[in-house]
């Protein structure tokens, strides 16, 4: 299913710094201080939550650039996402953390994609199991040790997309969801 119309950001919510997003031929764009975009759905009175998944974005980065896409989120107005995990956008900016990256959990320091250039990112989840694909290549298979603690772990929630910084311009689009059973 999709989660963005191409047109609005419509079932989307920004946390601060709202002005670091904007929607231009077919794509959300981030641009701006830090500040975070969860997809909350149609109903934010009942956010679209997610447990078993396999989530697909079309991603560009531009030279020096950083995002990321967190599921199993949760909606904050301010400061980093602190419920589940970030997976990183990042080909070329100063942390070497790389794109496919489960920040601070599985570290990626070859970028599997260029800056410049549209890749596909897959994120599949199912149970305890994180599987990372750029460009139809799996990176990894993450499984998350059992009796996790803490906010950083699996569990259900939203998406969200990360504006890192103002230097950092990246572009999202086809952004779509297919639930798991």
């Amino acid at each position: 299913m999709p989660l963005f119309d191409g047109k609005t950001l419509a079932g989307w919510q920004a946390s601060e710094n709202t002005g670091s997003w904007s929607v231009a031929d077919g794509q959300i764009i981030c641009h701006g201080p830090r500040s975070h975009l969860f997809y909350v759905g149609a109903d934010p009175d009942a956010p679209a939550v997610f447990k078993d998944f396999h989530f697909r974005a079309d991603v560009m980065t531009k030279p020096g650039s950083n995002s990321g896409i967190f599921i199993h989120s949760k909606f904050q107005a301010e400061g980093w996402p602190v419920h589940g995990y970030e997976v990183q956008v990042n080909n070329s900016q100063g942390d070497p953390v790389r794109t496919g990256s489960l920040y601070n959990t599985v570290k990626i320091f070859t970028p599997p994609a260029q800056d410049d250039k549209w890749f596909t990112m897959d994120v599949a989840v199912r149970g305890r199991a994180v599987t990372v694909a750029v460009d139809g290549k799996v990176l990894y298979e993450f499984v998350e040790p059992e009796g996790t603690a803490g906010t950083r772990r699996l569990s259900e929630g939203l998406f969200a997309l990360q504006a890192h910084d103002p230097d950092s311009v990246v572009h999202y689009r086809n952004i779509r969801v297919k639930r798991l059973p």
